[in-house]
């Protein structure tokens, strides 16, 4: 992990189309933008982890449609 002191106003680049801005500190908390190109989905990591576990979940109930479809073939 790369850790980086930034003060607000601040910003850093990811790659050459990825920039975060540091926009305000209050207290413990942290306001940041983030510039992306539209087709580069940004997420809160909590957000990510359920549509993660969201994704996994519907792909292990494929076997079960197979199974389903099975009956149906015969």
């Amino acid at each position: 992990m790369l850790a980086l002191s930034r003060k607000k106003g601040e910003a850093l680049m990811i790659n050459n189309d990825i920039e975060i801005t540091v926009l305000e500190i209050k207290g413990e908390q942290v306001k940041i933008g983030i510039s992306a190109p539209k087709e580069v989905p940004v997420y809160r990591k909590e957000v990510y982890i359920q549509i993660q576990e969201a994704n996994k979940e519907a792909s292990s109930n494929v076997a079960g449609i197979e199974q389903l479809a099975g009956l149906f073939s015969k």
